[in-house]
């Protein structure tokens, strides 16, 4: 990878007996820690930055902000000092998308802390001896003399597209959960993400979110050189182009795509120029350039843009991510009304939801293929009911964040979030904004209900910075009601000779059979080419994974040949 995090809680002799500090722009060693960041861009305004004084030192990797008020540039040594006066505190005011190391001159409180959201992973280890950890789960896990798969962080992975809450594909190898610090010892759990409603008139919701929108993106304007955003047709990087001088936008689809035609209007709204990059093998290839930012544990399918990097000419790069998840309400649980035998969602809050069968949907479990996927892996169990036992520990373990179930359901999709991995590699080749991850929106986030976290509210407050913004509506919801929309959509799909809505991604079935996956990608295994496309980039994705830093991992354990007998 082009930047990364790698540290121990020990000495510079133990930190060089794992990594070569050539490696690296700058290590730094305190009393109880070693820690070494590669960052062509370190030390730029909003990017990672690093301090070592008398008061100890402090890495911070990622996209980073002090507080408006602060008369500082330098985000690691404000942390630092403001950790030493304030203690953990000081990173309820620190703004970003993030992981910070502090080992401060007392050598009694040495520590890695996430984000709020863990927008940036942070792996560790306790194998070699000491504690190591970083950021790039390949490195972490070479450190791993003997290392064990992990029967359910990869059964979790094949079912669901995403390995729930701090395991790993590997047993020895766990990460960091949500709004954590990571200390010598210990994994210590931090409250900058519990919900606490406040806002209860939808107006003030929206107020608040359109004011505290532009705050956010004011603030993410440093940024610096030219600018580019990953544009889709829909809500929530249009907001972006609007607020910020962007040169050039990206929309991955045919030039005859709804989508894309949709994203060419509004880039021309906003005077950006606009380039779609046509749905060929790059699109679904699973490399090590693009596996490697999965680590493991999430698809690489979500890294759209992934193959079409080197035509991308921008130094840095905003994106829309999870806007849908923190201001219009992705995974809480909506009422349902039957329309010709379909479910369609109402927009209303389900007063008596079932979690556990709610993010099932949400993380697009998929029963049948799920069914047919465990006849062809050496693992004897029943697939729905370990999903359904999975997300079920998975949403008690994130409980008392939670005031109400629908908020719980929100803080477990937070928590799990299948798509970070598009982030990863974007921010490992540019400079690049996490929009829905500044603090005061986080902030609006846990202080509005989930009633008024809704699509309505986000557009609302959209239209409070720019009344234009709508202009161009989305292909697929030219109503303003999302009943209508769905309904449409329904009728369309079920109509001869009306044209249906398309959907936002190229289609992955007929571009697998195109460019002859089955048997480029899984030419030795032919018992799973009657799966469908995606629980096969799945399997994939786990196999290369494996295979960049453990050539011996995916022959010694025979987890995809059903002719094996059966791992407990």
């Amino acid at each position: 990878m082009h930047r990364e995090l790698f540290g121990v809680f020990g000495g510079i002799g133990t930190f060089e007996r794992l990594r070569s500090s050539d490696e690296f722009d700058a290590v730094l060693t305190g009393p109880t820690l070693t820690v070494g960041i590669r960052d062509a861009d370190l030390g730029t305004r909003g990017w990672s930055a690093v301090y070592d004084g008398d008061e100890g030192c402090c890495v911070i990797w990622g996209e980073v902000y002090v507080p408006d008020d602060a008369d500082e540039t330098n985000a690691a040594r404000w942390l630092l000092e403001r950790y030493e006066a304030d203690g953990r505190d000081a990173l309820s005011a620190l703004n970003g998308s993030y992981l910070a190391v502090v080992d401060t001159e007392a050598g009694d409180d040495a520590f890695v802390a996430t984000d709020p959201v863990r927008s940036r992973e942070c792996f560790y280890t306790d194998e070699p001896g000491a504690r190591v950890f970083g950021t790039d789960a390949a490195e972490v896990g070479r450190t791993i003399a003997e290392p064990t798969l992990d029967r359910d962080g990869m059964l979790e992975f094949l079912h669901l597209g995403v390995t729930l809450g701090e395991k790993s594909a590997v047993e020895e190898l766990s990460r960091l959960p949500i709004d954590s610090r990571l200390t010598p010892t210990t994994v210590d759990s931090l409250e900058r993400f519990v919900y606490e409603p406040r806002f209860s008139r939808e107006a003030d919701a929206v107020d608040e979110l359109a004011d505290r929108l532009e705050r956010a993106l004011a603030r993410r304007s440093v940024l610096p050189g030219s600018k580019g955003v990953l544009l889709s047709a829909g809500y929530d990087s249009r907001i972006i182009l609007s607020q910020i001088d962007v040169d050039r936008s990206y929309t991955v689809g045919s030039l005859d795509a709804q989508e894309v035609r949709g994203a060419r209007s509004v880039a021309a709204q906003y005077g950006a120029s606009h380039t779609a990059f046509p749905p060929d093998e790059r699109y679904l290839r699973p490399d090590e350039s693009k596996v490697r930012y999965s680590q493991g544990i999430k698809e690489s399918l979500h890294i759209h843009h992934a193959g079409y990097t080197d035509d991308i000419g921008v130094d840095t790069m905003y994106h829309g991510l999870l806007c849908d998840t923190f201001f219009r309400g992705h995974f809480t649980a909506s009422e349902t009304v039957d329309v010709l035998g379909k479910r369609i969602p109402t927009g209303r809050l389900d007063p008596d939801p079932d979690p556990v069968e709610n993010l099932l949907q949400k993380f697009g479990y998929d029963r049948d293929s799920s069914l047919e996927l465990a006849e062809r892996t050496a693992f004897d169990v029943d697939p729905t009911t370990f999903v359904r036992d999975a997300i079920a520990d998975e949403l008690a373990a994130r409980r008392w964040r939670a005031d109400i179930v629908q908020n719980e359901l929100t803080c477990c999709g937070i928590a799990n979030q299948p798509s970070v991995p598009f982030h990863m590699h974007l921010s490992d080749h540019f400079l690049t904004s996490f929009l829905a991850s500044d603090r005061e929106l986080l902030d609006w986030h846990l202080q509005t209900p989930p009633e008024h976290r809704t699509t309505d509210t986000f557009l609302r407050a959209c239209e409070r910075i720019d009344d234009d913004i709508l202009r161009h509506r989305p292909p697929d919801r030219p109503h303003d009601t999302a009943l209508f929309n769905e309904v449409e959509g329904f009728v369309r799909r079920k109509t001869p000779f009306l044209t249906s809505f398309e959907p936002p991604w190229p289609d992955r079935e007929t571009l697998f059979e195109q460019y002859d996956f089955d048997r480029r990608l899984l030419g030795d295994h032919e018992h799973v080419h009657a799966l469908p496309a995606r629980h096969k980039l799945r399997i994939t994705d786990l196999r290369s994974w494996l295979a960049t830093w453990s050539e011996s991992q995916d022959r010694s354990l025979p987890w995809l040949h059903s002719s094996e007998a059966p791992i407990a």
